[in-house]
């Protein structure tokens, strides 16, 4: 439906702009609205420093003693520091010195899923960096960067940030724009409430993060693979037969270490069995971005699935094309996604219906009749785990591969865990779950509490 909006040409002025899209009436409701406070400061006026990152030249991001944070490490309020990306340290010191991270700055996705803001709740000790796709905000000392980044969280923070971004598939907020975003500063005890939940949240993050890692580590030692060391073999050799049976000539794809993975999962007492075996799997689909609508139901990618599960979709289509494709592409409660293109592995069990349909780079996994008691938390653990990851690394040669056959997966070995370790596992993994569910929930809390205080 046509919308109008009314304004004065003295706003287009101070503004620079003269498309309509930047003067839609929800956006001009922002600025009424805001217009109510006594303070309100841009962001260029509450911050010391304001910069992004960028990759350095030939930079292998697999390597290296610094993590290495892009776009798709922010989400609203929190940070992924475990499957981070590396770079080395001289380039850190030097080139990127200007973004080494370090407690309280602000962090903001400003390529792709832009807007996304996360305060470095950590100590860092000097060893994080940024790409180009992320920016780097250092408050002034009388900011709060809980609040603030809980206001640019809400609705009125994010239409601000897509009221300035520029481009429609691949969104960009430029440093210049983003500058220009406005914030009412509210009375610091309301402050300080917004920065409670925020921290009770990663609190309840952080201990859902140990309880997987205890999860991981009990089924690594269970599997006698805890304190295994990766080490690349300079020289080795194999047979004839071996080459003949991979239909493989790369010499990485031998390498010592892949055979004692799986030597390990052969070796199981319980045994072992092959995935094909196990699970029964169905695809995604692909629509092509013709289909992609500002409003509507999820098209879930990769880049928006961890294995938490589903972050946040970036893409959405029509409830039309929803209703005609659900049946055969909608994910359903109790299934394993797994993720065959991209990052490759990352898997997760469903804990209800999804509300969307997954692209071509999923896999649906359920278990078949036989395997129908293993613990399926258990399962996803080792499909995230080095148990499958070597696998996939051994298919390609040593590289993180973009794309992994549905054929090659079924040959993946998976160890049969005894049933009582499964279930310590899996009440663990549930657990870890749940308190990250919670976290999610007090974030949403505290974006709430904010539109809530400035509607009033």
């Amino acid at each position: 439906m046509p919308q109008i909006s009314t304004i004065k040409f003295k706003d287009v002025l101070e503004a620079h702009r003269f498309d309509a899209e930047y003067f839609k009436p929800e956006y001009l409701e922002i600025d009424k609205l805001l217009s109510r406070f006594d303070d309100v400061e841009k962001i260029k006026n509450i911050s010391k420093i304001i910069t992004n990152g960028h990759t350095p030249r030939h930079a292998d991001l697999s390597l290296g003693e610094i993590k290495f944070l892009t776009a798709e490490h922010i989400g609203d309020f929190r940070i992924e520091t475990q499957n981070t990306k590396f770079i080395k340290e001289e380039p850190h010191k030097k080139e990127l010195k200007r973004t080494i991270l370090k407690t309280n700055d602000l962090l903001v996705t400003i390529k792709g899923k832009i807007g996304n803001f996360a305060v470095v709740s950590f100590n860092t000790e000097d060893r994080f960096n940024i790409n180009q796709d992320v920016g780097r905000i250092v408050l002034k000392k009388e900011y709060n960067p809980y609040y603030i980044s809980g206001f640019l969280n809400s609705k009125f923070g994010k239409l601000q940030s897509k009221r300035v971004s520029t481009g429609q598939i691949n969104p960009f907020l430029g440093l210049g724009n983003l500058i220009t975003l406005k914030i009412p500063i509210l009375n610091s005890n309301f402050q300080l409430q917004i920065e409670k939940i925020v921290k009770e949240s990663h609190k309840k993050q952080e201990e859902s993060k140990k309880l997987y890692k205890q999860a991981e580590e009990l089924l690594l030692k269970e599997v006698g693979l805890l304190d295994y060391k990766i080490e690349n073999t300079l020289a080795f050799e194999t047979t004839k037969k071996e080459v003949s049976e991979a239909v493989r000539f790369d010499s990485e794809y031998f390498q010592p270490k892949y055979a004692e993975i799986i030597e390990k999962v052969e070796d199981y007492e319980g045994g072992f069995d092959v995935v094909k075996n196990i699970i029964d799997w169905k695809k995604g689909t692909e629509v092509g971005s013709d289909a992609y609508v500002e409003n509507g139901k999820d098209f879930i990618r990769v880049s928006d699935f961890t294995s938490f599960g589903i972050v946040e979709s970036s893409r959405k289509i029509t409830k039309e094309l929803f209703e005609e494709i659900k049946e055969k592409f909608q994910p359903k409660k109790g299934e394993i996604l797994f993720t065959k293109d991209g990052t490759i592995g990352r898997s997760h069990v469903l804990k209800e219906d999804v509300e969307g349909v997954l692209s071509g780079a999923f896999l649906r996994l359920s278990l078949k009749e036989k395997y129908s008691s293993f613990k399926k938390e258990c399962l996803c653990l080792m499909f995230n785990s080095i148990i499958s990851r070597f696998q996939v690394e051994q298919l390609s040669g040593g590289a993180i591969i973009a794309h992994l056959k549905p054929s090659d997966f079924e040959k993946f070995k998976i160890p049969l865990i005894n049933p009582g370790i499964q279930k310590q596992i899996a009440e663990k993994v549930k657990e870890s779950h749940k308190l990250r569910k919670e976290s999610k929930e007090l974030l949403e809390e505290a974006k709430r509490k904010v539109e809530e205080e400035i509607e009033k």
